[in-house]
């Protein structure tokens, strides 16, 4: 491996500057020799382990071993600066989301107050200068020890600078999680590009081909037609009913290539509106799945374009379309705030999984059946007190699946046994999973009678679900 250093005379000149300044920094501070063991302890444990829970405990919990001193860790919130309790010496995380006491305050510079010492946590300027993280300010937190009336005369600088190695080492961990998610995101934003644009866009391989085979058609027709009325050989009523039959071939192939016209205009309106919502400029910045939400008519801007795209192939498997609890009638359809296209590809996932593995049953007729139905209901005071979500369900005939597995269906990558041969990476209920969750609702799986029932439940404004839940009105009731 070749070993590149670039480092320019520049460079080498400012490094050295600042080793000889931290060397006459620390015979400055003249730190005790506790005091030194703390910080190396501190360095060394910080590395160590990786996860921010553990680092929030090395925090508070090497002064308190090796110096006797009781500490809280508070930092402020990435997006609204609000500062909160994390971590401290007696309770561990368990204070974690608590807010601070009221004399416990962001402040630039140390401070007292009552008998404790309070520190404020920096964030590396040259790494706040480039942005990487949301904090809007330098100040990330602070740093309470205590008992104060302990300090020996050194204690309020070394814990000054005990704070700041915290917000040094904070924010790079802070970096490499942030990186690590955005690494984990794009990697699962290449698969969910694989598994709903590039793939599905191969068939336009087959509409092109059959496109292709009926212009050829129309050329032979042509070709025939032209013969016809060049020949002086044939009778004038055989030239009529032989351009009868030419008229309606031509008519007949008129009709399919504009049918398929249609299709291919279709799929490539989806396609593009599953591309547009999952190559957004602001996933790859925030290195999450960042919604477009807009009040929509829900079955007829999500699910009735899925639909339409599945109906023929789930018809070709003889998989019927039932509609579950009659369905969501047009004149009651759901205005809710999504994102269309993340949720038409969810759908699109749902249909995708019913063509697959939808069998048939016996049933309790002992008749076989097979189909797929969907439905929606209101569940009053889902998401707590008020807050009403409203159960969007698929459904297709089939063995229950065990519960071994249905506990890991919504997992990435685990596909089940009895998927047998059909195509599939175990991506997409995963899929489905994230993006109703971003939505702030939940996802789960129920075997019921006959076959196998997924469903999603999305949070909806109470007055919508209030007005839905409330059974029709009898028009003599007003009389």
């Amino acid at each position: 491996m070749k070993i590149e250093c670039p480092i320019t005379p520049i460079e080498f000149t400012t490094v050295l500057a600042r080793i000889r300044k931290k060397q006459k920094d620390y015979e400055r501070y003249n730190f005790s020799v506790l005091q030194d063991r703390t910080l190396r302890a501190f360095f060394d444990l910080a590395q160590e382990f990786e996860t921010l829970e553990n680092f929030y405990r090395i925090t508070v919990f090497v002064p308190k071993e090796f110096m006797k001193f009781d500490c809280c860790l508070y930092l402020t919130g990435q997006e609204d600066e609000k500062l909160m309790m994390v971590c401290d010496s007696m309770n561990g995380l368990t204070i974690c989301g608590m807010s601070p006491p009221e004399n416990i305050y962001i402040n630039e510079t140390p401070y007292d107050t009552g008998d404790s010492f309070v520190a404020p946590i920096r964030s590396n300027r040259r790494l706040f200068a480039r942005k990487p993280l949301a904090y809007a300010s330098e100040i990330i937190g602070m740093f309470e020890v205590f008992p104060l009336s302990h300090f020996g005369e050194n204690d309020r600088l070394f814990f000054e600078k005990y704070a700041n190695r915290i917000g040094y080492n904070l924010h790079y961990k802070l970096i490499a999680a942030q990186n690590e998610r955005h690494i984990k995101f794009i990697n699962t934003l290449v698969a969910d590009i694989e598994h709903n644009v590039i793939v599905p866009n191969m068939r336009y391989k087959l509409f092109l081909r059959n496109l292709k085979k009926r212009i050829g058609t129309l050329e032979e027709i042509r070709k025939y037609f032209n013969t016809k009325i060049r020949s002086q050989e044939i009778p004038v009523s055989d030239d009529k009913d032989s351009l009868q039959k030419i008229e309606t071939r031509l008519g007949n192939l008129i009709h399919e290539l504009a049918a398929q016209y249609e299709d291919v205009t279709k799929h490539y309106e989806n396609t593009s509106l599953f591309l547009e919502s999952l190559l957004r400029r602001d996933h790859f910045e925030k290195g999450e799945f960042v919604l477009r939400r807009k009040i929509c008519s829900f079955r007829k801007e999500v699910i009735d374009p899925q639909l339409e795209r599945y109906q023929k192939r789930l018809e070709d498997k003889g998989i019927r379309i039932d509609y579950m609890n009659g369905g969501i009638p047009s004149d009651e359809d759901i205005p809710l705030a999504v994102d269309v296209g993340l949720l038409s590809q969810v759908y699109a996932n749902l249909f995708s999984n019913a063509e697959k593995y939808c069998q048939e049953m016996l049933n309790e007729y002992g008749k076989p059946v097979k189909f797929m139905s969907y439905g929606r209901e209101i569940i009053q005071d889902y998401f707590g007190p008020g807050k009403h979500g409203i159960k969007f369900n698929v459904f297709t005939t089939g063995p229950h699946l065990p519960e071994e597995e249905y506990t890991h269906i919504f997992d990435e990558g685990y596909r089940g046994k009895g998927v047998g041969h059909q195509p599939g990476t175990g991506h997409g209920l995963h899929f489905i999973k994230k993006i109703i969750e971003v939505h702030g609702g939940d996802v789960g799986y129920e075997p019921t009678f006959l076959g196998n029932n997924f469903f999603f439940i999305l949070p909806i404004q109470t007055s919508i679900a209030e007005s839905l839940a409330e059974p029709p009105q009898d028009e003599n009731d007003n009389n």
